[in-house]
């Protein structure tokens, strides 16, 4: 059964917010490939705003579907990045307050994020961050939650990842185990507005996760598309604080375990409450 806890929440003023808690119905946006059976494309960097002539900005559709989302809340031991794609970290403090200067981020938040992974991933014996988003729910913002079922990294973009970033060590690395993490956490919790939900790696089959490339003018990456499968099993963590974190596993050489993810609507929400700003950090785990 759905609940609210109030908490403080700053929104211009400080102001009361009920955090919904417990699960939740919403309609999640899922993939949908070309029915000509073409490589599922969109066109990224330049090309998102002066596309090649003739050619559109992308060649799938997507399909909306409503779930339930179970709130994980009070039960978060029960979750391992291993077995389900995602884990949780509480109780986690951090120099890095303003997070609106990227310099100043990869100096400060940067260190604490490589430590969090080498202490709480089991095996991890060396990471290497590679990049990190920050979103916020603002018009003018330059990134916002994504509200699209995706995979970040597919075995071919997370094996470049490697070469790319690992110079003439990579063909090393890649004998060993190398998982691909995101670290998110929200930046003005508690989260009331666009949480993330996350899928049970277990529960979205293989056919159901298909790669999609995304075409600069100068290189081709690759990202996952989700495909919506009724035995998908969703999650989100309620009211999550700027102490939490989540672990979301993009990519795993071993056992394989990834995590379809996407921001999503809670119905209640209310207008007015604050958007949701939070960052997620990238790091390329070995070991």
């Amino acid at each position: 059964m759905a609940t609210t806890t109030q908490t403080q929440a700053k929104f211009g003023t400080t102001a009361d917010v009920p955090v919904p808690r417990g699960q939740t119905q919403s309609t999640l946006t899922f993939f949908t490939p070309p029915p000509n059976g073409d490589i599922p494309y969109n066109l990224a960097g330049d090309w998102q705003n002066t596309p090649p002539e003739g050619v559109p900005k992308k060649n799938y559709e997507v399909f909306n579907q409503e779930v339930t989302v179970e709130d994980i809340r009070g039960r978060e031991q029960d979750f391992d990045i291993n077995v389900n794609g995602f884990g949780t970290i509480s109780g986690v403090s951090s120099e890095e307050k303003d997070f609106n200067d990227d310099e100043h981020i990869q100096r400060v938040y940067y260190p604490e994020v490589e430590k969090l992974l080498l202490d709480n991933v089991p095996g991890a014996k060396r990471i290497f961050l590679f990049d990190h988003t920050v979103r916020r729910s603002d018009p003018n913002a330059p990134r916002a939650p994504v509200t699209r079922a995706h995979i970040d990294q597919t075995t071919k973009s997370a094996t470049a990842r490697v070469h790319n970033h690992m110079g003439a060590e990579a063909d090393e690395l890649l004998k060993d185990r190398v998982r691909l993490i995101n670290v998110w956490r929200p930046l003005n919790g508690p989260v009331v507005a666009s949480p993330l939900a996350y899928a049970d790696s277990r529960s979205v089959p293989d056919e159901d996760i298909v790669p999609v490339e995304h075409r600069y003018p100068d290189r081709t990456g690759e990202t996952a598309g989700v495909k919506y499968t009724p035995k998908g099993r969703w999650h989100y963590w309620s009211g999550m604080t700027n102490e939490e974190r989540v672990l979301l596993q993009c990519y795993d050489s071993r056992d394989g375990a990834r995590t379809p993810h996407t921001a999503f609507v809670d119905p209640r929400t209310q207008d007015g409450w604050p958007g949701r700003e939070s960052i997620e950090v990238r790091a390329l785990v070995f070991g």
